[in-house]
């Protein structure tokens, strides 16, 4: 039987449809990693892969491989992430390991091994939203992972992140042998697909893209330290306010993200006394900021440091910052990057192109093979939310430029 894309990808949002009913409630998708919802979503798909004759088995971090033998030992790797965020939508991270699922699906309906040795990898614990460690299972095989920040964290009701874990058969202490595990595959390639969670093609009334890149990021916490003093005695002129402070910060930090085609974000603020008649004493503020281009974000970090100390001094307030996290902008392959632009364009007629501001699994595997993504668009911009959603027509344009890309990336040399 000879396969036909369109029924490739009816078939992908059939299966995400079916698991959305099965780990979702009124709020939206409840798929946290190392809770018993998430659990279901993987034996749901373990049966799925092995009803296809797939081998399915776990890695030391966690992360579910799911193989098919090519004609070759070379492998190509399709993954993403069956996780959610609390309350989240039903595309966010399931698209991937889905339309993985249809192109392991592929070969059993052509009857005939791929050229290369396929893997669909469902990464543990992309979200982080239990520990507050993002692509926890892939950072473990890429290497970077650091378990002893996460050693004795826990989460909201108190259970310790290495007691969650042991619940799932997985050691903390055994998780970066998943490198190694990884390195014996000879995987050569890694390719994801995700919804954009973002305007922009919904903007430019584009139905996919070439990822050739994520953001790099800064984040930081920034205290304004003032003095407190009553509502009512102390005129405006004389105070050491430290909201206001780092309220004209939070502004300039706007501008700085417009000056660079780029994004800055305060999307936490802790005023203190915060009492109703109490000038703040203190105000803490967080910083995210985020562009592909390396030095560009070495500029606005620069830029930001230089702001809150001239507003602090013109405030009578004093200033300090915490670093949170940072990282670097990451570049995909070049070749694959190629592939990938050539999918697009020969199911929508345009090589649509665009870098990645959140993170992703990708990252992570960028560092240690060659990688590329693609994105399908998010209608609204709206993501981490049980609003999340594309509408199936545009979906489908999407699944079935990636399963271009696949074919393509199964027929070329490494």
């Amino acid at each position: 039987m000879t396969y036909n894309l369109n029924d490739g990808a009816t078939r992908v949002i059939q299966d995400l449809k079916e698991l959305a009913l099965l780990t979702s409630d009124g709020g939206g998708a409840q798929r946290v990693a190392w809770t018993a919802f998430w659990q279901t979503a993987r034996d749901w798909y373990k049966q799925k892969a092995e009803a296809l004759g797939a081998e399915v088995s776990k890695d030391s971090a966690g992360n579910v491989w799911t193989k098919v033998e090519g004609e070759s030992t070379e492998a190509i790797v399709i993954g993403s992430h069956l996780d959610s965020v609390p309350n989240g939508g039903w595309l966010d991270g399931a698209l991937g390991v889905l339309a993985g699922l249809e192109a392991l699906r592929r070969y059993t309906i052509d009857g005939k091994k791929p050229k290369k040795t396929l893997y669909v990898v469902d990464w543990a614990d992309e979200e982080g939203a239990r520990y507050g460690y993002s692509c926890l299972g892939s950072s473990a095989v890429s290497g970077s992972l650091n378990v002893d920040e996460l050693i004795g964290r826990v989460d909201l009701n108190g259970v310790a992140f290495e007691e969650a874990l042991t619940e799932f058969q997985v050691r903390p202490e055994k998780m970066l042998h998943a490198h190694q595990e990884f390195l014996k595959r000879n995987i050569k390639g890694y390719l994801e697909l995700h919804i954009e969670q973002g305007p922009i093609l919904e903007k430019e009334q584009k139905d996919a893209a070439c990822v050739f890149g994520a953001a790099g990021v800064e984040r930081h916490y920034i205290d304004f330290l003032g003095q407190a003093a009553h509502a009512g005695s102390f005129p405006v002129p004389m105070r050491q306010d430290a909201f206001l402070a780092a309220a004209e910060a939070a502004l300039e930090f706007r501008e700085i993200a417009l000056k660079y085609n780029a994004v800055c974000t305060v999307g936490q603020v802790q005023v203190q006394p915060d009492v109703v008649t109490i000038v703040p004493g203190k105000c803490t503020i967080s910083l995210d900021m985020r562009t592909i281009d390396a030095a560009d974000l070495q500029k606005m970090y620069e830029e930001a440091q230089a702001v809150t100390e001239k507003i602090a001094s013109a405030n009578g307030v004093s200033v300090g910052w915490r670093k949170i996290y940072s990282v670097a902008p990451q570049l995909f392959d070049n070749q694959l990057i190629r592939l990938c632009e050539q999918a697009v364009e020969e199911e929508t007629g345009e090589a649509t192109k665009m870098y990645s501001g959140p993170l992703h699994d990708a990252v992570e595997m960028a560092k240690v093979v060659p990688t590329v993504m693609m994105f399908t668009m998010s209608e609204g911009g709206l993501s981490h939310t049980k609003e999340e959603h594309t509408p199936e027509p545009k979906l489908q344009v999407g699944i079935r430029a990636f399963l271009r890309l696949v074919h393509h990336v199964m027929d070329c040399a490494f």
